[in-house]
């Protein structure tokens, strides 16, 4: 999740000086440009459209939001918010095998948990820009110059990386000597699972008969999770084809994360029709490798953000910095503001 968004509103409520703020979105993937999905925002809360028809969708990262007892007082105002924009949703469809703690209270959203990040990014007013993979970031005159895999060298004021950690480890130009060794161990200690999603879309009309809006499954060496998505978001329609997706289990995709993704498609599926057996065919699929999927160890005392430069400046968050989960990110945001409130 890109953490711009609520960092700017913050800064209006804390009336820090403006800034405009532009953002670079690695996405959407080649498969899915070749596939002929539609692409959408949100990193790994990405929300994945069919061609066939852009209002049949499927969560194929996150697939709901745990607030626990500590989070709903801790970030009370930004749960209020998405509810009150019915963003968020109380999760409500049967989801088997799913392990409750006490207090604890599930949520999806409606229309797809990319309409999270969508939400922050309208009201930061970023400029945002898809398919711009940053390549470079060198110091100039005072600033930091991004270079792009296409297109000019853009100059900032200030640069806030929340890639994936081992992202921020390719990055070439003058952040490679700029960045200690220390740093640099704090960053090669973060360590992530990695995970196979296979989204499916299906006709209008169609009937996936099965009790439940999810599962969990223990005792297949592929399938971990199996969610039916309309129907575990509520927005069952005549009118839109049910869309299905499947987790795949961390041990599977560290075996096959090398392989072609159209192989991995079919082991994914021949996989969930043991499963499922007797599942109608679907019109389009879509096979997403979630190379970083969750992290697994952030860095010891980093406190949801790691500063690499101070003048200008250039700091480091997201959630590989504290939890994968929505208040890790959020945590993690406010922790940036935080780094920048005191260098403004």
């Amino acid at each position: 999740m890109k953490h711009g968004s609520p960092c700017s509103r913050r800064r209006a409520e804390q009336r820090l000086p403006p800034h405009s703020c532009a953002l670079f979105e690695k996405g959407p993937h080649g498969d899915q440009i070749a596939s002929g999905l539609l692409p959408d925002q949100g990193g790994r809360m990405a929300t994945a459209r069919s061609p066939c028809n852009p209002q049949s969708t499927v969560d194929l990262g996150a697939q709901y939001i745990t607030r626990t007892p500590h989070y709903a007082k801790k970030h009370q105002s930004f749960y209020d918010e998405l509810l009150a924009h019915g963003i968020l949703k109380p999760l409500t469809s049967p989801i088997e095998g799913m392990v409750m703690k006490e207090g604890d209270c599930n949520f999806v959203a409606p229309q797809g948990l990319s309409s999270i990040v969508k939400h922050y990014l309208e009201e930061s007013g970023a400029e945002v820009s898809f398919r711009h993979r940053v390549t470079q970031i060198n110091l100039r005159n005072d600033k930091w110059e991004v270079s792009k895999e296409t297109g000019s060298p853009e100059r900032f004021d200030i640069v806030v990386l929340t890639m994936p950690v081992p992202q921020i480890l390719q990055l070439q130009g003058d952040i490679a000597n700029l960045i200690s060794e220390c740093q640099r161990q704090q960053l090669e200690s973060v360590c992530y699972s990695s995970r196979y999603a296979l989204g499916l879309f299906y006709e209008a009309g169609t009937k996936i008969d099965v009790p439940w809006a999810g599962q969990y499954i223990t005792s297949n060496p592929c399938t971990r999770f199996i969610s039916i998505d309309n129907k575990k978001r509520n927005i069952e329609s005549s009118e839109v084809g049910p869309s299905l997706v499947v987790h795949t289990t961390v041990p599977f995709a560290v075996t096959y994360l090398e392989h072609s993704t159209e192989d991995v498609r079919e082991l994914i599926y021949q996989q969930l029709e043991s499963i499922l057996p007797g599942l109608p065919q679907p019109v389009v699929t879509k096979c997403q490798k979630w190379r970083y999927s969750q992290v697994i160890s952030a860095p010891a005392n980093s406190h949801g953000q790691l500063t690499l430069h101070r003048e200008p400046f250039l700091v480091c968050g997201g959630d590989g910095f504290t939890q994968s989960n929505f208040d890790g990110c959020v945590s993690s945001a406010l922790c940036v503001l935080e780094a920048l409130k005191n260098q403004i």
